[in-house]
């Protein structure tokens, strides 16, 4: 696997090394759980990006909605252009599980409805 090397113009800023640093020997020191804060346009992804180069390590990246997992796909994809940088969504616009409900004795069906442009780049 090639080294994670961030390709960028930009350099740490402001919190930015103190946070590369702390989150980094966190993770060498084996913690799992870690935030990031910052407000938008912060640099929180060239950050990550950052802590992912100084830990060596594959990342996984989850994001709250589809929108912004393709935003930060994409950044990933600049920032390591010589590694593997994967999107994975639910191609589900909807999705309902089956359900079963004792007091009333009623079976709610399986519900769902797929995306027809996401299916597609699926099987691309």
């Amino acid at each position: 696997m090639p080294e994670f090397k961030v390709v960028s113009d930009y350099q740490p800023a402001g919190d930015q090394p103190r946070a590369i640093e702390g989150v980094a020997r966190a993770v060498s020191a084996g913690e799992r759980d870690m935030i990031l804060l910052g407000v938008t346009g912060s640099g929180k992804t060239f950050t990550a990006s950052k802590i992912v180069e100084a830990v060596q390590r594959p990342t996984l990246v989850i994001a709250p909605n589809k929108t912004l997992a393709a935003q930060l796909a994409n950044e990933f994809r600049e920032f390591f252009p010589s590694n593997a940088v994967e999107y994975f969504v639910s191609y589900y616009d909807y999705y309902q599980p089956e359900a079963y409900v004792p007091s009333t004795d009623t079976y709610i069906e399986k519900d769902s409805s797929i995306n027809e442009e996401v299916e597609r780049l699926r099987h691309r």
